[in-house]
């Protein structure tokens, strides 16, 4: 057993119920918590520290609920439903689990009972990898680059962002519904948790001939937002998306792809030039 878990097993009275989980951002346990079943994630980086600070936050309004919080490390109930967003999504429910997705995802956005985080990330300093990748590697991510300069410096609202919302990340918690984990604490224009879905939930499907186009509407009137500035958003994420697997040295290949599609059909949408 990691050494980091034993101080908060004592701690919270907790009992192992599974295998250690190791990240490169987290070190979680599978735990039993008044025998529920709970999860123990210690936080190793600041970006995680954040989202815990969120997860505490929202109070299971919409999010896992939250036993206890100290430090790096938060206990959270697990979620045991048998249901998955990532399955439904490859079996044919690729649009109900994407209104499934916008449903919690606009449930979170209009939680306003309190003051936000003072931790939060604002979105702007998100985007700095943005800047260099567009000049060192060009193509399309110039226009990412430029487009997320647009959005950053007209934003039409700012609230609570989850900033990593996929199909991975939004789970089944048995009676409790579908509920998020796994934030990373950002503040800034909704529009931006939206953005990230259409990177997922793999290559095969996300790219699919038609898929991010019919997708851009679903999540459009599900949310009620701007099919255009949606397409905008896409194409500036995928940008972000490519830039940092440049940066860490992995396969940008599916941020690119979703960069051209959307590119392209921000482009076909605008008239012609005279």
């Amino acid at each position: 057993m990691i050494s980091a878990f034993k101080k908060y097993l004592t701690l919270w009275s907790l009992t192992p119920d599974g295998d250690p989980i190791i990240t490169h951002s987290s070190e979680l346990l599978p735990v039993l918590y008044k025998n529920h079943p709970a999860m123990l994630k210690i936080a190793l980086s600041k970006e995680e520290e954040r989202g815990n600070s969120l997860m505490t936050w929202w109070n299971g309004q919409s999010a896992a609920p939250v036993f206890a919080h100290e430090g790096s490390a938060l206990l959270m109930e697990r979620a045991i439903g048998q249901q998955s967003l990532i399955q439904m999504a490859k079996n044919n429910q690729d649009d109900q689990a994407t209104k499934i997705i916008c449903t919690v995802v606009q449930k979170l956005h209009g939680l306003k009972n309190q003051s936000p985080p003072p931790s939060l990330t604002p979105l702007s300093d998100y985007f700095k990898a943005l800047g260099p990748a567009a000049s060192q590697h060009g193509g399309v991510l110039i226009q990412a680059h430029q487009a997320a300069q647009e959005l950053l410096e007209d934003p039409q609202d700012s609230v609570v962002l989850h900033g990593d919302i996929h199909h991975g990340n939004i789970l089944d918690f048995g009676e409790k519904g579908w509920l998020a984990i796994d934030p990373k604490g950002l503040i800034g224009e909704s529009y931006f948790d939206f953005a990230n879905l259409f990177c997922n939930p793999d290559f095969e499907l996300a790219t699919k001939p038609g898929r991010l186009e019919k997708q851009v509407m679903i999540v459009s009137k599900a949310a009620n937002l701007d099919p255009h500035r949606l397409l905008q958003w896409i194409l500036a994420y995928a940008g972000l998306s490519a830039a940092w697997h440049l940066e860490d040295g992995t396969d940008p290949k599916l941020a690119l792809t979703i960069a051209e599609i959307s590119l392209a059909l921000i482009l076909s949408n605008q008239p012609a030039a005279h």
